[in-house]
């Protein structure tokens, strides 16, 4: 297993077989319900990225740039754990972690009739992530946890796939990185964070990230120790919540550090990223982010994950095109 110290990678280790593709769409009605309920995200010229102090160059934060975009739909939350046990019943779709027997769960969070379950090895420079067989969005813990004792939760032990199929059969799309940045930022131009510059502001937490020494203690003052539901603290601005912390969220571009940085009309007016890759840009950061090792929940923050790989701290949110009229 290679490794990532946010998102640690599959690295080769699992065989990547074709994706089950969803056999069916969501009802035409549902589809319908489901777009008028996203949240419009109007159009036009926003600055991205960050030169953020504590920034991570080489992750290709910067440079600070002026984007333009067409007017586009997104989710106020990340998709659910009912949301897409409703997705794989209507679908019969089987996640990537469901087929390859695994995932990635952080180490406190194993239950205790899965311990036996973990495979041998360490992932480099994070021992704290843990493969665990029959680990995947039905078992966010391992065998012995159910997700239907966190339905409000974000689903993780997504990959790439299968948050895209999830996507298609709801009649949407994964975010572009642009057009996750602009929604996440809320309106706020240069802001560390979706409500502003301060991580809390009055002394309230305004996102679930770890509290205490990490990874020895979380202390829970944010209220949470894993994920949060998906409406936890305040929305930001547009009304979009927890855009920091709680779960990374997939995006559709191809990861680059360097593809971005070149003035070009293809990087400035609705940027879809490179063409090709071999990971996809995550955003958001996750309850595991501390500013001692990753304060990657700002929101000019980046990094990156296989398609094939999940882990217990990656979800998605969905975005969508304006219907026709």
């Amino acid at each position: 297993m290679s490794s990532a110290c946010c998102a640690p990678t599959s690295g080769g280790d699992r065989e990547t077989p074709e994706p089950s593709g969803a056999r069916l769409q969501a009802p035409e009605r549902d589809r319908a319900q489901a777009l008028r309920a996203m949240l419009r995200v109007p159009g036009g010229t926003f600055l991205m990225g960050g030169d953020d102090a504590d920034a991570f160059p080489e992750d290709g934060e910067g440079p600070v740039r002026a984007v333009r975009l067409s007017p586009f739909l997104i989710d106020a939350t990340t998709v659910t754990n009912r949301q897409f046990a409703a997705f794989v019943r209507s679908s019969g779709y089987k996640s990537d972690a469901e087929r390859y027997g695994w995932s990635f769960v952080f180490y406190a969070l194993v239950h205790p009739d899965a311990r036996q379950l973990v495979r041998d090895g360490t992932v480099a420079q994070a021992p704290w992530w843990l493969a665990v067989d029959g680990a995947c969005w039905r078992a966010p813990y391992g065998p012995g946890s159910s997700w239907t004792d966190l339905s409000n939760h974000p689903v993780v032990h997504v990959s790439w796939r299968d948050a895209s199929a999830y996507a298609a059969w709801a009649g949407k799309r994964l975010p572009t990185e642009a057009e996750w940045e602009r929604a996440a930022r809320g309106g706020l131009e240069h802001s560390r964070f979706p409500w502003g510059d301060e991580l809390l502001p009055r002394g309230q937490h305004r996102c679930n990230i770890w509290q205490g020494r990490f990874p020895q203690t979380n202390t829970g003052e944010d209220g949470y120790l894993g994920t949060a539901p998906v409406k936890t603290y305040r929305p930001n601005n547009l009304g979009l919540y927890n855009t920091s912390g709680n779960v990374w969220e997939w995006c559709s571009d191809w990861w680059s550090t360097t593809w971005h940085a070149a003035d070009r009309p293809e990087t400035r007016e609705d940027p879809a990223g490179p063409p090709t890759g071999e990971a996809k840009v995550i955003r958001g950061g996750s309850y595991l982010c501390h500013a001692s090792y990753c304060n990657r929940y700002r929101v000019a923050a980046r990094t990156s994950n296989t398609p094939d790989s999940s882990t217990g701290h990656m979800g998605f949110r969905c975005a969508a095109d304006l219907p026709s009229a």
